[in-house]
């Protein structure tokens, strides 16, 4: 594993982790709310201040995982996440004219499958999926050893699938049981620890829901290990059965037997994950 110097950015609409990492070690973490609603410049200030806390002269690089659009290439952000002034930032640029160091940037699914192919439950392997189950739906993969992003970066997006009558989101991301149930994914959860009926069955529809998403990822990439993250999964263990019942039917046998489905359980997975995409580049 690399030792260098690395920092972390998982930037989200409301806040900015940063963490400087060793290894597989988060030394220092800066934790701070952003000003959302804040200007371009506003925003990009309360970054770099965030990066700046955990700065070491010896840092090698940057990686910063973002809830948008994004070529990477170019290094510009597009339409991020509850950030409505950030249209169209050349972050790369900026960042590397303040710190004079290399900074690499992805989405936050992308940055999440970096993180436990290299860091947690995918190490060893060639083919991951992470699949996040949270206010959304949305996949990385790392195919061949590689991460795979597709021309445009959107590779993964399965969440935008249609399915039934809407796409895979509507069914299998956290606001299934709002949809169907009128409660949060929480109050599920919480309900669902005490043994109530009515939250028990609505995880057990929702692992069905899951059972097709996980089949349309195994159509299309066929991967070694599917890790789950995103608040969802940690109520892996009331979805798991019904889950594994309805992939009984997919057709090739031999992927099923082989193909492992585990909930992430790595903390700070998204700040592991940016500086992951610095590993990839080194």
């Amino acid at each position: 594993m690399n030792k260098e110097l690395l920092i972390g950015v998982d930037l989200g609409g409301t806040n900015v982790r940063s963490g400087l990492i060793k290894g597989s070690e988060i030394l220092q973490i800066d934790s701070r709310r952003i000003s959302s609603k804040g200007t371009e410049a506003e925003v990009l200030a309360e970054l770099i201040a965030s990066i700046t806390q955990v700065m070491d002269p010896s840092v090698k690089a940057i990686g910063i995982g973002v809830p948008g659009i994004l070529d990477t290439k170019e290094g510009l952000v597009y339409d991020v996440q509850n950030i409505p002034s950030w249209k169209k930032v050349p972050l790369k640029h900026i960042l590397e004219e303040h710190f004079h160091i290399p900074v690499y940037l992805n989405n936050d699914a992308n940055c999440f499958a970096m993180a436990e192919w290299h860091f947690g439950k995918g190490q060893g392997t060639a083919n991951l999926s992470g699949l996040i189950l949270g206010t959304g739906v949305a996949a990385g993969l790392i195919c061949n050893g590689q991460l795979y992003e597709g021309r445009n970066c959107g590779a993964g997006e399965f969440g935008m699938i249609p399915y039934l009558q809407h796409n895979y989101e509507f069914y299998c991301s956290g606001n299934f049981f709002s949809h169907f149930y009128q409660i949060t994914g929480e109050e599920a959860y919480r309900s669902a620890v005490q043994h109530e009926p009515i939250a028990l069955q609505a995880f057990q529809e929702y692992g069905i829901h899951l059972s097709w998403l996980i089949k349309s990822i195994l159509y299309a990439v066929d991967p070694e290990v599917i890790v789950l993250g995103g608040s969802v999964s940690k109520a892996f263990s009331f979805f798991k059965a019904s889950l594994w019942e309805h992939l009984a039917d997919f057709p090739y046998k031999p992927v099923i037997e082989n193909i492992r489905i585990e909930a992430s359980e790595k903390d700070n997975i998204a700040i592991l994950g940016a500086a992951a995409l610095c590993l990839a580049k080194s």
